[in-house]
């Protein structure tokens, strides 16, 4: 070799030493093929610990020389680029032969690139993360992975993994220019490959991250993400498309909220294919909603600290697994609801927080970007590419898995930049108040995303405040949401039925005041997990009185929820009347049924299935949940018997009458005004002996006479027995 001729091998010092520490912009013009200055080309390799490697071209093996730090080269006097592979020899090991990483372009384009700055990329996971590809090449088909990771502080960042020894000098990424994105294709890496991002920071100091796009992770505690390929094939395409030609607003919608973990102890994504959606199935209801499944490391927080946003849980199985379970759902036509957490992520090292060693997808200001009741940060809502990647990410959940709607968790957290602070503790936004402009912005344009990609998909708001237009478009000025938990109704509802009988009179007002504000959104009745934790309680043990007294006043709540307007939910554990409450460490009470007196807890299941029957069957009960129009009291003020009566109203004018008695004395001969004359059938009794009630006797219909009364021009009389509530469908 000529002193030229090694001149022209040698990287510059400068260079190198940034090479050596990961701290290099720029492998690619060091690494791969070069055009030499002189005439010719020089190719260069680092493979670290490798004891020879040789060029193969042309059907020809040519030994590269070693330079040091691990590198080798060789120079040819082909100037223009060509194909070729590595065959590289480790000590005591058989040659691999490989395509070299450093011989691709990048796998992201100038349109993709502008998009993500735009925070518009709705696709994001096809371009960021670890996307498995093939190339076709001169010499042959070349398939890896494409690794791509935003990281704009970074002065230089690495793949590490199982595949190199977690070496951060093996495969050096390439930066995108001012994108902040860094990338590198690396050969014969595919599913099942663990890998972490070595970030080198501005201060010095190496950040193993895991991929915050990655689409599957090890198993908790572990937390190196892994590189996923799916080879799902979906059956759900007639599902899809009723779906999407579907109003949810006449559409009866009830809702099981179910934690995969604890439902039963121990089963797996494919397991819950079969147990759950037979179960889901059997007691009647249209839709299930898990709590979230995105990966997160503490499963104590239930799935809210989301250190993987595009990465289901490895606790219950694999992504494809997911999806056959949700496929199997809509095979039974039982619609999949997931809850998502954009409003906050935990601060973990190796996850999101801090992920190029300075505040990233966090808000820099402590006051914006964090939460100090939950100890985590809060995202940073006015940051196109922080936007961009929860906007993607709801798309990816619909899009990948098929989901029928998010269930968005924590939404006034995100609203108010005042939430859960003390004076000091918060920044008023531009115009001095107390909003969160950027947040509603991405509210608006993560809803208005949904809706137009996937016009049959539900978004719906955890939100607590009376923040106008929670469900209103966004073109009108509204938050744009599908449905809103009624968080107002459910407070009320459940502090009214903790009462003794004698003392709720006191009370009525709790009851009759959600109507004041029932169609101003259109709302989710939820009786849901935080409702039953925390030393709140069980529903069965907020009920006053004795077993008998318990369950009677379960079947009524139950029966008021599923006729008050408003779509429904309901929390594992509650359809069995479940005495302890809930906790993820323990599956839920299944051999109460068998236990002592559990045949009362039978019969709340057998309640919940008629209820779900009577609801879907009778049009008046879900056709006009979000208009005035299909609401009209009947007895709204009779404090003195604890007696609510109202009537709902379908759109071609049938009717129910639902009466409740919350007191403990029967009424045999109650009288009300009623809308329409004739005959009014029994529906529903939650008295009955199948459930078991009292079993007063109870005609099957009751006759309406022409007679002003409460407003109405007809009058009925019905027996209304204790503790109880009952259906009655108009004939006419």
């Amino acid at each position: 070799m000529s002193p030229d001729s090694a001149n022209n091998l040698v990287i510059p010092e400068e260079d190198l030493g940034r090479l050596r520490h990961c701290h290099h912009h720029n492998p690619h013009g060091f690494y791969g093929w070069h055009a030499s200055d002189g005439g010719g080309s020089v190719i260069r390799t680092r493979q670290i610990g490798a004891e020879k490697v040789e060029l193969i071209l042309d059907g020809t093996q040519i030994v590269m020389n070693p330079i040091g730090d691990d590198i080798f080269a060789l120079e040819l006097g082909n100037q223009d680029p060509f194909d070729y592979r590595l065959r590289i020899t480790w000590p005591g090991k058989d040659p691999v032969v490989t395509a070299d990483p450093y011989a691709f372009l990048p796998t992201l384009g100038d349109m993709d690139i502008y998009l993500i700055s735009e925070g518009r990329h709705e696709r994001l996971w096809d371009v960021l993360g670890a996307n498995v590809k093939t190339y076709e090449t001169v010499m042959g088909q070349v398939s890896g992975t494409a690794f791509a990771v935003w990281a704009p502080n970074a002065i230089g960042v690495a793949v590490v993994g199982n595949f190199n020894g977690w070496n951060a000098s093996q495969h050096a990424m390439r930066s995108m220019g001012g994108s902040g994105i860094w990338e590198l294709f690396i050969p014969n890496i595919g599913a099942g490959d663990v890998y972490k991002f070595a970030v080198q920071t501005k201060d010095g100091n190496r950040r193993d991250k895991a991929d915050p796009m990655a689409r599957t992770a090890e198993l908790p505690p572990a937390t190196g993400s892994i590189v996923a390929e799916s080879s799902y094939e979906w059956n759900d395409s007639e599902w899809l498309a009723k779906r999407d030609s579907t109003d949810v607003a006449s559409t009866p919608m009830s809702v099981y909220e179910v934690h995969l973990g604890s439902w039963r102890w121990g089963r797996n994504y494919s397991e819950l294919a079969t147990e759950l959606v037979d179960y889901v199935a059997d007691l009647g209801y249209t839709h299930v909603e898990f709590m979230p499944v995105a990966e997160h490391p503490f499963g104590g927080s239930w799935g809210y600290q989301v250190t993987g946003y595009y990465a289901p849980t490895s606790r219950w199985g694999t992504p494809d697994e997911l999806r056959k379970l949700i496929d199997a759902f809509h095979a039974r036509g039982i619609g999949v609801i997931v809850d998502w957490v954009p409003a906050h992520f935990p601060k973990d090292d190796w996850a999101l927080a801090r992920f190029d060693g300075e505040p990233l997808y966090e808000h820099p200001d402590w006051r914006r970007g964090e939460q100090k009741d939950w100890g985590t940060y809060v995202f940073d809502f006015g940051r196109n590419e922080v936007r961009n990647f929860l906007v993607a990410n709801a798309l990816y959940w619909l899009e990948e898995f098929h989901v029928d709607g998010l269930r968005v968790d924590a939404v006034a957290s995100m609203l108010y930049l005042d939430y859960s602070r003390e004076h000091g503790e918060w920044a008023p936004n531009v115009f001095g108040g107390r909003e969160n402009l950027e947040a509603v912005q991405f509210i608006q344009e993560m809803n208005a995303t949904v809706s137009r990609v996937h016009p049959g998909a539900l978004t719906i708001a955890e939100e607590s405040t009376s923040w106008p237009g929670v469900t209103a478009p966004t073109w009108d000025g509204g938050l744009g949401f599908s449905l809103k938990w009624n968080m107002g109704w459910m407070n009320d509802t459940l502090e009214y039925f903790s009462k003794d009988p004698i003392h709720r009179s006191f009370h009525h007002n709790e009851l009759t005041f959600s109507l004041v504000y029932a169609f101003s959104e259109r709302f989710v009745l939820p009786i849901s997990h935080d409702e039953v934790v925390h030393g709140k309680g069980s529903l069965w043990n907020r009920m006053p009185g004795d077993t008998w007294n318990k369950a009677a006043g379960m079947r009524t709540l139950l029966a008021y929820m599923w006729a008050h307007p408003g779509k429904k939910l309901l929390f594992m554990g509650q359809e069995l009347g479940q005495r302890d409450e809930w906790s993820e460490g323990t599956e839920l009470p299944w051999g109460v049924v068998d236990g002592w007196q559990g045949e009362y807890h039978s019969a709340i299941s057998d309640l919940i299935r008629e209820l779900n029957s009577t609801y879907r069957d009778v049009p008046a009960l879900h056709e006009r949940d979000f208009s005035g129009e299909g609401f009209a009291w009947n007895k709204a003020d009779d404090a003195g018997n604890n007696i609510l009566a109202f009537t709902r109203y379908g759109e071609d004018g049938s009717q129910v009458l639902c009466i409740f008695n919350l007191s403990g004395t029967s009424q045999p001969e109650y009288t009300l005004g009623v809308s329409g004359g004739g005959t009014w059938k029994l529906a529903l009794n939650t008295d009955e002996e199948q459930f078991l009630g009292a079993d007063n006797s109870l005609s099957e219909t009751v006759k309406a006479t022409k007679a002003d009364r409460d407003g109405f021009p007809y009058t009925a009389t019905v027996h209304s027995p204790a503790m109880s509530a009952q259906f009655y469908v108009w004939e006419g």
